[in-house]
């Protein structure tokens, strides 16, 4: 079973991506900021992560550099889902090495046509 990273501060935002993605058969942890989504991954990379931008203590342009240079960290599959959508937001993710973007809200829909574009589904 395929592991998938919620990392995103709104606990809301969480129960809901989690309720989707064990829906589609993954199996899911969950962090509230980057800080605590680095340390997560140093103990266990997962599959995918779906990752928001604007948190505490470590935002999720900031952890996604982070996680890139850390060993391991150029596997997991990052899917940046925020409420930013000026271009340039989204070539910043997509050059810190996010493979794709999620505008908020989402549902069920727009995370299994994304999840099929980076070869998840």
């Amino acid at each position: 079973m395929q592991e998938f990273l919620i990392v995103d501060d709104s606990r809301v935002v969480r129960k809901v991506a989690r309720q989707i993605l064990e829906q589609l058969s993954f199996q899911i942890s969950e962090a509230e900021d980057g800080q605590v989504a680095l340390d997560a991954c140093r103990r266990h990379m997962p599959d995918a992560i779906l990752l928001d931008w604007n948190m505490p203590n470590m935002n999720g342009i900031e952890f996604l550099r982070a996680l890139r240079k850390e060993q391991g960290g150029d596997r997991p599959i990052v899917l940046f889902c925020t409420t930013e959508n000026e271009l340039s937001f989204m070539t910043q993710a997509i050059e810190a090495g996010a493979n794709e973007y999620i505008m908020k809200p989402f549902d069920r829909e727009i995370i299994e046509s994304k999840l099929s574009e980076v070869g998840l589904r």
